[in-house]
């Protein structure tokens, strides 16, 4: 199914590119939450009329996206958790727990937004946590997993 991009959307292309992807992506993703159009004659007419409108539109995300992830990047935590001896936690501390706490940090922050590679956090330590605030903008918050005796 071809569709116009309204927006940058990671792994699929920039606003503007008429791509082809699968009718359900579009079908469920793409076409409901308004980042693309179907590609008919007549949305490509429409689309390069508004083309100039929405790119300002872009530039003005990816300016805000840049300014939370530079307020983000300045946060250092320090979350406290059971353990045990061997530095291994009783439970661990995943995507919601590393929101929260970067929320409460002073940086609003979505749990979506983190990303956790390897999955949950298990173990004692310090880890370089990656956020993505945009499809263009990764940044990272320094995280610092203590036991709640060291706290």
């Amino acid at each position: 199914m071809d569709v116009i991009l309204l927006e940058n959307i990671h792994n699929v292309g920039k606003l503007g590119d008429q791509v082809a992807v699968k009718p359900g992506f579009a079908r469920n993703f793409l076409l409901p939450q308004g980042k693309a159009v179907n590609a008919t004659p007549e949305n490509v007419k429409k689309f390069e009329a508004r083309r100039a409108e929405l790119e300002k539109a872009a530039a003005e995300l990816l300016h805000a996206a840049q300014k939370r992830a530079d307020e983000i990047a300045k946060v250092v935590l320090k979350i406290p958790a059971q353990a045990g001896e061997e530095g291994k936690l009783f439970g661990s501390i995943g995507t919601r727990d590393l929101a929260e706490a970067i929320t409460a940090a002073g940086a609003a922050v979505e749990k979506s937004e983190v990303l956790l590679p390897e999955g949950p956090l298990r173990r004692l330590g310090e880890y370089d946590i990656a956020l993505q605030v945009h499809s263009d903008i990764t940044t990272t918050v320094k995280v610092h997993i203590v036991s709640d005796e060291e706290a």
